[in-house]
């Protein structure tokens, strides 16, 4: 049981810090911010359960789909960073409201007839949780894993379930008390963190790309 604990705290060591619950719920509060109790509650499950999913394909058959479709990390960090600049300037610069009342009107109602948007998978579960990094650090865990020989085989089986599950619930929670946060910080302080937040998503997502490209110079080279 203590080689259990220690290799969940490995893992949680290891991956904390690349989830980042932190930075998913500053996420969260900007594009949640016309919704109600209740959609911000479904979105913050739906979005952890995203997260184990993606983490345990990630880890059983990660290796496997990027062989099959001939995907590598660098294109997969490329990628993710696209995504993260494209959401980050929609947050950035948002679509400007039209004065004329009757046109606002009009929106608001068009508004109210569609559901809510899903932002879940993305932006919630990915990139901004199990992003590119995430997906890189657990498929190279597993070949540690595999050559491990410090852990019984059933720790290394079962460590992994417990690590993501464990993720997935810190994700839940801290999602979860953002409605909190949202009633202490206001409506301006969300417009503020939203502008917040899509800088510094622009510059992650610059970053990641930045860091995909050296990766193909350095395998070229190489």
């Amino acid at each position: 049981m203590f080689e259990l604990f220690k290799a969940i705290g490995l893992g949680l060591m290891v991956l904390l810090p690349l989830v980042n619950p932190l930075t998913t719920v500053a996420l969260f509060l900007s594009l949640s911010k016309n919704m109600t109790a209740a959609e911000r509650n479904q979105q913050a499950r739906l979005a952890s359960v995203y997260v184990f999913a993606i983490m345990m394909v990630a880890f059983y058959a990660g290796t496997l789909v990027m062989n099959t479709f001939g995907i590598s990390i660098p294109g997969l960090r490329i990628a993710g960073g696209l995504i993260v600049s494209f959401i980050g300037f929609r947050m950035l610069f948002p679509a400007q409201t039209d004065d004329d009342s009757g046109i606002a009107e009009s929106k608001a109602r068009e508004m109210h007839k569609h559901k809510s948007t899903n932002i879940a998978f993305v932006p919630l579960a990915m990139p901004s949780t199990a992003g590119p990094g995430t997906i890189a650090m657990i498929i190279s865990w597993v070949s540690t894993v595999n050559e491990d020989v410090y852990f019984s085989p059933w720790v290394t089986a079962l460590a992994p379930v417990l690590v993501f599950l464990t993720i997935s619930v810190v994700v839940w929670i801290a999602l979860r008390s953002s409605g909190a946060i949202m009633h202490v910080v206001g409506a301006s302080g969300i417009e503020a963190i939203s502008r917040l937040m899509g800088f510094l998503l622009v510059c992650m997502g610059v970053q990641f790309v930045i860091n995909g490209v050296l990766e193909i110079i350095a395998d070229y080279h190489a």
